[in-house]
C-alpha cells in the first residue's frame, strides 16, 4: 500500500476557511498568523478578524485574562496588523487596558466587558482611553446597558 502525505498547505484556501471557522478567532489569528503569506491572508480575513473575544472563559461561566504570552503577541504583533478589521472586542478588566492602548481601532463599534469593577468604569469612561477614542472623529452613539 502506497502512503501519500498531504500537508495543511496542501489544502485549498476554501477547506482551510471551513476548517478554521470551527476554531475561536482567536485561536485562528494566534497559531496561523506568521507562517507564511498564505495563511496570513486567510486569517487576515473579516471573519477571523471582525469580533475577537481577547478572553478565556470556562464552561461554567467564568472569564479570565488571556496567559501573558497570548496577550503579548496580540498586543504587540496581531492587533496592529488587524486594527482596522476589528468592529468588535470582548475583553475583561484585567487586560483590557493593554488591548486597547495597543493600537488604535479605527472601526471599532462595540466593547463588551467582563468582570469589571465600578471604580475601572468610571475611569474608562472617563480617563484617557474614552478620551482617546471619543476625540478621534468617533462618536459613541449609544450605551445601551451596563451592570456594575
Amino acid at each position: 500500500m502506497e502512503y501519500s502525505c498531504v500537508q495543511l498547505t496542501d489544502l485549498p484556501d476554501e477547506i482551510l476557511i471551513t476548517i478554521f471557522k470551527k476554531l475561536a478567532n482567536i485561536e485562528v489569528l494566534y497559531s496561523i498568523v506568521g507562517v507564511n503569506k498564505r495563511l496570513n491572508k486567510i486569517a487576515y480575513d473579516f471573519v477571523f478578524t471582525n469580533n475577537l473575544a481577547l478572553l478565556m472563559s470556562t464552561l461554567d461561566g467564568f472569564v479570565y485574562s488571556l496567559h501573558d504570552p497570548i496577550l503579548d503577541r496580540f498586543c504587540l504583533h496581531i492587533l496592529p496588523e488587524i486594527h482596522q478589521k476589528i468592529k468588535w472586542l470582548e475583553l475583561e478588566s484585567q487586560s483590557m487596558e493593554h488591548i486597547l492602548l495597543a493600537t488604535n481601532y479605527p472601526n471599532l463599534c462595540g466593547i463588551s466587558l467582563y468582570n469589571i469593577e465600578p471604580e475601572k468604569a468610571i475611569d474608562l469612561f472617563t480617563g484617557k482611553i474614552f478620551y482617546f477614542y471619543s476625540s478621534n472623529d468617533r462618536h459613541i452613539k449609544s450605551i445601551s446597558k451596563i451592570n456594575l
